[in-house]
C-alpha cells in the first residue's frame, strides 16, 4: 500500500472554505476511486488553518491516477490561492504480522 501525507497551512481567512473543500475532496476520492482506501482529514483546534491528510492507495500508480482525476484538479484549482504551505510526503505501508 502507498501512503501519502499532506500538511497544509492555509491563509486564516480561507480556513473555513478550505475545510469544506477538503472534506468534499476526501469524500470524492473515497467514492470515485477504487484504489483509494483511506482519506483522513485532521485539523488543530488551536490552529484552524493547519490541516493534515493521511491517504492510502493501492500503489503509487493509483496515487498518480488520483492526481489526474477531475475532482482533484478542481480541488487544487479552487484552493491554490488559499494555501500558504503544502508539504507532501510518501511512504510504503509497513504491516506487522
Amino acid at each position: 500500500m502507498f501512503v501519502v501525507t499532506v500538511l497544509f497551512e492555509v491563509h486564516a481567512q480561507h480556513a473555513d472554505a478550505f475545510r469544506q473543500a477538503i472534506i468534499l475532496q476526501a469524500s470524492n476520492s473515497l467514492r470515485q476511486e477504487d484504489d483509494c482506501h483511506r482519506f483522513d482529514v485532521a485539523s488543530r483546534d488551536d490552529e484552524p488553518e493547519i490541516f493534515f491528510l493521511y491517504e492510502i492507495y493501492s500503489d503509487e500508480a493509483a496515487f498518480q491516477k488520483h492526481l489526474d482525476t477531475r475532482h482533484y484538479k478542481d480541488f487544487s484549482a479552487t484552493v491554490e490561492d488559499w494555501v500558504a504551505v503544502k508539504e507532501v510526503n510518501t511512504f510504503h505501508l509497513v504491516v506487522a504480522d
